[in-house]
């Protein structure tokens, strides 16, 4: 599916197959092609819940960080932008494809479905071989440990809590945006993974985190804080880290914060008494970390409109901090490029208003027209954070995506 969806100019590919659970169903989603597409008005939440309500059909896109700028009065982004994904893309393609069960669905009007199955069976993606890209990090380590000890003394002032610290390493060359991203999947398979193409941009995304998503009238957000490295090796060793991750105060300081930030969130929009942690702490083994993961539920209303819940939510909690208002104003101040679709969202929409939305973290972005190609890493900095560590968590989530484009030998 993949193969045939990259040949359009619009395609989301979105991939979760590799882990069906309670809030993970086993199954892929894509949306091809471009039928309708969203256009703000006057109001850019209003007219995104009008975009929403009277759609009746599957809406893909995503939105980036920078969408921050709308959600409160006094925000800003004037650091250099690099790379070249609109601030929000949403659309209604001409095909929907869903995988479930190993049956493949269609949707499609005005097209033959068979003959769009054909074609799909009869493409073959040939995975070449990763060309070396040199990879340039936007700061040095000595920066980079600088603005964590300044951020730490904000801190101390009692002007954030907890504040997610991000920094772009880039580089420009050719890509195979298809090899790429059917490696990056084979070698970090996530319950978030997404292929997404805007034209000429490209998302790589092998995110383990999911933002918000509507079942009904329950809304569902599960941020991630904490990580720990695999030792697959030895699984003793293995198993101590995943408890050493769990039992960490500092981990546990800087997810209780994040979903106390959540709760906050999601208490604008949901009914009173609603809002509840599922599971707190709860550590989850991927295939190259382990991470913290808490669930934080609540109801709503039916009626209400989509542009208010994200209104309310978004910048999601764990690449922001809190208080969110005052750490954004402190990650424009300190980080050095714009974030763009990193820490932005992608994900889709039902004909009946079920929605699901991603983190987008552990990701290349690719520009087919300057190749240019990036990815962010982060973590959260608190009282408790060590800057010389805090580098060392982001060279650890950043290690396959480096690797790869590295075009090293990977198993």
């Amino acid at each position: 599916m993949l193969g045939w969806a990259n040949q359009s100019d619009i395609c989301c590919f979105l991939d979760n197959h590799h882990y069906p659970s309670e809030h993970h169903s086993a199954e892929v989603l894509v949306g091809v092609g471009l039928r309708k597409i969203f256009h703000p008005q006057e109001d850019f939440f209003t007219s995104l819940s009008s975009f929403v309500h009277h759609a009746n059909d599957y809406i893909f896109g995503h939105f980036n960080y920078e969408i921050k700028d709308k959600t409160a009065a006094g925000l800003t982004s004037s650091l250099p932008g690099f790379t070249s994904f609109p601030d929000h893309y949403l659309f209604i393609p001409e095909v929907v494809l869903q995988l479930e069960n190993n049956v493949l669905k269609i949707g499609v009007l005005n097209k033959d479905a068979q003959i769009i199955y054909l074609q799909i069976i009869s493409f073959v993606i040939v995975e070449n071989e990763i060309e070396p890209i040199s990879i340039t990090p936007r700061q040095t380590k000595a920066q980079y440990i600088d603005a964590v000890t300044k951020l730490q003394k904000h801190i101390q002032l009692g002007d954030c809590y907890v504040i997610n610290y991000c920094q772009e390493f880039f580089g420009y060359a050719k890509a195979d945006t298809i090899s790429l991203y059917t490696r990056l999947a084979k070698l970090s398979p996530n319950p978030f993974a997404a292929y997404y193409k805007v034209k000429n941009q490209h998302l790589l995304c092998a995110s383990p985190e999911r933002f918000i998503k509507r079942q009904g009238d329950v809304l569902i957000s599960q941020p991630i804080k904490g990580t720990a490295s695999r030792i697959t090796t030895d699984n003793a060793m293995d198993d101590e880290a995943k408890e050493a991750l769990h039992q960490s105060i500092k981990d546990r300081s800087e997810n209780v914060m994040v979903v106390d930030l959540v709760r906050n969130d999601l208490s604008k929009i949901c009914t009173r008494g609603s809002v509840e942690v599922d599971e707190l702490f709860g550590v989850f083994s991927y295939p190259n970390v382990h991470q913290m993961i808490s669930t934080v539920k609540g109801q709503v209303e039916k009626d209400i409109p989509f542009g208010s819940i994200i209104k309310a939510m978004f910048p999601m909690g764990s690449m922001t901090g809190a208080p969110k208002h005052r750490v954004m104003e402190l990650t424009e101040h300190y980080e050095h490029s714009k974030r763009g679709i990193y820490s932005g969202t992608v994900g889709y929409i039902t004909p009946n208003k079920d929605f699901d939305f991603n983190v987008v973290i552990r990701s290349i972005v690719y520009n087919a027209i300057t190749n240019y190609i990036s990815y962010h890493v982060g973590s959260a900095i608190t009282t408790y954070s060590h800057p010389e560590d805090e580098y060392e968590e982001c060279m650890l989530k950043g290690r396959k995506m480096a690797d790869l484009l590295a075009g090293n030998s990977l198993t």
